[in-house]
């Protein structure tokens, strides 16, 4: 080397397989519907990508103890971890393929995005892989990509509190991550019911009268104002669902139940998780969240169905490249 030069550090190829976690969550926070989510601490997919020479993506195996895991595809555009990675794999132009596992943890049809928490935890491993990894911001597209598979639409409000963990808002083109106290913790409780999303939408086809929608607004105005200043007062005047939960409420046996029951333990509010039938609440301290959280439960195996609740802070976790065993719990 001539004096004066100077060696530039080798750069580290990128590894050959990752794997990454994606956690469910709470769609539409009642107020928002397909605007708002946030990420809980409770069941979550995990994804294994492998990179591999073919200029394909193959998904080699779904495995998880989910009733439903073996009807999923494993066509991959027909999935929606496979198509997100496809829409990765064109939009970038990458020589190389990527072949897919799945560890199913999250419920089908339970409303806490199970299927994009797959195409999620899969986007953020495949990312690991690439020579120049994007910023969540970028995977963004993808994900939506990926989610469309499932739900027929291309709605955010799962797929982007999962990339950046906590409330988000959610538009077709951005995610914005929104302030949540610390304070703020959530009851989600999962029926043993499914739910499918497609008939969940159904519900919603008629036409709503603009009164109801101009409420609406002012609730969701009052709603973000309330994360805004960490204000409990103005998140439970706000956390008021006038559109969605009414039509979908009669689809999920116990839900007015558990929620009568959240609303008795000093929840600030309780509606709907995603598409239903998983059923969440707010509470201003983990301490309400844990007192209320059996009760809920138990208003869903009063109505005859079995039931799981998760307390969870409002600020829930981001996916994440799991680096050793102990990550998988």
């Amino acid at each position: 080397m001539a004096p004066g030069e100077s060696r530039l550090p080798a750069q580290t190829p990128p590894p050959l397989q990752a794997r990454a976690f994606s956690p469910a969550s709470v769609g539409n926070i009642g107020v928002g519907f397909d605007l708002l989510g946030h990420s809980i601490d409770g069941p979550r997919d995990i994804a294994t990508v492998r990179r591999i020479d073919a200029p394909m993506v193959r998904i080699a195996g779904i495995a998880g103890d989910v009733a439903g895991v073996d009807q999923l595809p494993l066509q991959a555009p027909r999935n929606t971890a496979g198509q997100a990675l496809i829409c990765l794999r064109e939009a970038l132009g990458l020589a190389h393929g990527f072949e897919l596992s799945l560890e199913k943890g999250i419920p089908l049809g339970s409303g806490l995005g199970g299927s994009a928490a797959s195409c999620v935890a899969a986007l953020v491993a495949a990312n690991a892989l690439l020579d120049t990894p994007l910023d969540r911001a970028a995977l963004y597209r993808f994900a939506l990509d990926g989610e469309s598979v499932s739900s027929g639409s291309r709605h955010g409000d799962n797929v982007a509190p999962m990339l950046l963990g906590g409330v988000v808002m959610a538009t077709h083109d951005r995610m914005i991550a929104l302030p949540a106290p610390d304070w703020l913790h959530a009851v989600v409780v999962h029926p043993d019911q499914v739910l499918e999303t497609r008939r969940a939408r159904a519900a919603l086809a008629d036409p709503y009268p603009l009164p109801v929608v101009v409420r609406q607004s002012a609730h969701l105005a009052l709603f973000l104002t309330g994360l805004q200043r960490g204000d409990a007062s103005m998140l439970r005047e706000g956390l008021v669902d006038l559109l969605v939960e009414p039509r979908r409420a009669p689809l999920i046996p116990g839900f007015a139940a558990a929620k009568a029951v959240a609303l008795d333990h000093r929840a600030l509010g309780a509606s709907i998780s995603g598409a239903g039938p998983s059923t969440f609440a707010w509470f201003g301290s983990r301490e309400d969240a844990e007192a209320a959280a059996p009760a809920m439960r138990a208003a869903f195996v009063d109505a005859g169905f079995d039931a799981r609740a998760y307390v969870s802070p409002v600020a829930g976790p981001r996916a994440q490249v799991l680096t050793g065993p102990g990550d998988a719990a």
